[in-house]
Order: C-alpha cells, then sequence, then structure tokens
C-alpha cells in the first residue's frame, strides 16, 4: 500500500462495504425493521442450490483482500516482497515492514470473510455474534497496525494517521458492542456514518500523501499544511453525514413511490376464483363495488 493505487484499491474496498450498509440501514430504518439483516433460517429450512445459499458479502470481503495481498507482494510488477527476513545479511533484519503491516490487515478481513461463510453455509445455525466478533477483531487489529505504522514516519504521515485512527477506533468499538447489545439503529448509523468518513478520509490521505491537486506537495514544517489537515478531516465529518443523509433520502423516495404504487391497487378489486364453486362466483358478480380480472 506504499502506492497511490494500493491506498485507493483500500479507500474503495470500506467506501463499498460503507455505502453498501448505507442503503442497509436507510432502509432499515424506514421499514421499522428492529434488526439491520434478518438472520438465515435454518440449514434444513434453506434451498438446495448452493447459489442460493452463497454469503455475497465474505465472498467479496475475500476477493478484495486477496487482491490487497498480491499487489502488496507483486506492485508495482516485478518486485516480489514476500521476503520478510534478509537471510544474507549477519544481523538478519526485517523487510518490507510496511507491506508486512498492510497484508497482515488484509488477512484479518479475510478472515473476517472467511468467518462469514463458515457461519452462513457451513454452521447448522448462523452465528451473528461470531460475524460481529471477526469484524471487530479485523477494525482492532488495524487500529494496532496503524499505531505501529507511526514509527519512524514523517510529522504529516502521523498527522494523517492519527486522524485516520478515529473513525478506525469508533468502528472497531461499535462493532464490538453490537456483539452483546446487537439491533440497535442508533449504532447502525454511528458505525455507517464512521465506515463513510474512514473512506474518504482514506481518499483524501492518498491525495496528500502522493497526488496533492496544486502539484506542490505538503509540508510538514508548513503550520498551515497541517492545519488545514485538520480542517479538512472536519469536512469528511460532514460530508459523511450528507452521504448517509442523501442515500437516506434517496431510499425514502424509492420506499414511498413502492408504497405509493401497492396502495394504488383498490381493494375492490378482486381476482376471480376460477376454480371455486358456483355460489362464491355469482355472489362476486353480483356485488358492485367488485370487478372481476
Amino acid at each position: 500500500m506504499g502506492t497511490i493505487e494500493g491506498h485507493l484499491l483500500a479507500a474503495a474496498f470500506f467506501l463499498f462495504y460503507a455505502l453498501y450498509y448505507s442503503v442497509l440501514v436507510s432502509l432499515a430504518l424506514l421499514q421499522g425493521q428492529r434488526v439491520l439483516k434478518p438472520p438465515l433460517p435454518p440449514r434444513e429450512k434453506q434451498g438446495h442450490r448452493l447459489w442460493q445459499r452463497v454469503p455475497l458479502e465474505g465472498m467479496v470481503k475475500v476477493m478484495f483482500t486477496l487482491t490487497g495481498i498480491f499487489t502488496e507482494f507483486f506492485y508495482p510488477p516485478g518486485i516480489n516482497r514476500m521476503k520478510m527476513v534478509d537471510w544474507e545479511d549477519p544481523q538478519r533484519p526485517f523487510m518490507f515492514t510496511d507491506a508486512w503491516h498492510h497484508i497482515t490487515m488484509y488477512l484479518f478481513f479475510m478472515l473476517s470473510g472467511v468467518v462469514d461463510i463458515v457461519s452462513q453455509l457451513c454452521l447448522a445455525q448462523q452465528s451473528r455474534k461470531l460475524e460481529r466478533a471477526a469484524e471487530a477483531v479485523a477494525f482492532y487489529v488495524l487500529v494496532l497496525l496503524l499505531l505501529a505504522h507511526l514509527e519512524n514516519k514523517s510529522t504529516l504521515e502521523i498527522r494523517v494517521h492519527v486522524l485516520f485512527l478515529v473513525p478506525t477506533f469508533l468502528v472497531a468499538l461499535v462493532l464490538n458492542i453490537e456483539v452483546w447489545v446487537p439491533d440497535q439503529p442508533p449504532l447502525w448509523v454511528l458505525k455507517t456514518w464512521m465506515g463513510m468518513v474512514l473512506s474518504t478520509w482514506m481518499l483524501q490521505l492518498s491525495v496528500v500523501m502522493y497526488s496533492p491537486p496544486s502539484g506542490q506537495p505538503w509540508k510538514a514544517d508548513n503550520p498551515k499544511d497541517m492545519t488545514f489537515l485538520s480542517i479538512f478531516f472536519c469536512w469528511h465529518l460532514g460530508l459523511g453525514a450528507a452521504l448517509l443523509a442523501a442515500i437516506y433520502g434517496l431510499c425514502s423516495l424509492w420506499h414511498h413511490h413502492c408504497s405509493s404504487w401497492t396502495a394504488t391497487l383498490d381493494p375492490s378489486y378482486q381476482p376471480c376464483p376460477t376454480e371455486s364453486n358456483g355460489g362464491e362466483l355469482d355472489k362476486l358478480r353480483a356485488e358492485d363495488s367488485g370487478v372481476c380480472l
């Protein structure tokens, strides 16, 4: 992830899930659901076809993280970072520490995806607590790696990563709470909001560190540059809330449109029973308010 492409890949992964959960949360709130995602029925009551039971979220996690791992190992082309220790050096130093930080992060999110697949596909009854716990562990590992990632970094890199820690830790904390206190709508909203901030700030981090629009690199010794980092982070808090509100508004329009469409069907219109007895059919024909379809 030591390139802009690596950071953009990770940001796309988090942004995809933030947008996905924004839609889920919006629809759940509009429909008055008490659970964000209804649990799967017991295994014996599920469909027999495998594609009907494939856990898409878990599969997407595994695919994204595998892509990230191979990118860390072999991108740019011709690079191989799989070697962890330089055995030819008498001091046996560790190599590619930043890459191994990122690979470890991807591995724990892959583990979360594998837990989703096992819980939904292999267990007799889906374990939502296990899925949340695995996802919480992945975010806690990300927090620990970010703290370790601050070693021997410039002041600018330290500042952007410390700000990145804030939403990451809050997402991990909410997931941790949901293991024991699930299905709380305020926690759904907070988790989704912080996930949105996390992903958009990672995009900002990529721009600041690798491709500033002005063409001039950000300077750690410039107080104005450092101050604007905090200002931009606050703007990302507002941007995350605005995106969540916009998605909620779009889902509300869709929800009310569907509700009004179903409401336009006049309840007096009833389908005629084609296989009922003659008395019921004559009764329906005699009613002025009823129309046979």
